[in-house]
């Protein structure tokens, strides 16, 4: 059974960066094309679509108000997915989980991946 294991979060500095891993392990299905995308969550509230990269491709898309910060990328040698996070603010504040599944999909619906990482907290101070 594949697994996602994520590590990288951390406590930073506002304008500071940190980058994110996601990697597979397990029997993963190379036939099929697989995508693997970011949300996050603070308390009380739902996910959020942060990010997502395609594994074949890197062909990547983000939620608007990443775009120029995040960047996703993926080390296919590795089954391993980043998602380097640049100039954080406070309200990036979050625990970050990646998740995965074998495309075409609604990357946007959290119901529509396979698989999901345990999550990593990141904390942004001001």
């Amino acid at each position: 059974q594949v697994r996602l294991v994520q590590s990288g979060g951390g406590v930073v500095q506002a304008g500071a960066s940190l980058r994110l891993s996601c990697s597979a392990s397990g029997p993963i299905d190379i036939n099929h094309d697989w995508l693997t995308g970011w949300f996050r969550q603070t308390p009380g509230n739902d996910r959020t679509f942060v990010g997502a990269i395609k594994w074949s491709t890197g062909g990547d898309v983000y939620a608007e108000s990443m775009k120029g910060r995040f960047t996703a990328s993926r080390d296919n040698a590795q089954n391993t997915v980043y998602l380097q996070m640049n100039d954080l603010k406070p309200e990036d504040t979050a625990v970050y989980y990646c998740a995965s599944g074998r495309a075409p999909f609604d990357i946007h619906q959290i119901a529509e991946y396979e698989i999901w990482g345990p999550g990593t907290q990141v904390v942004v101070s001001s």
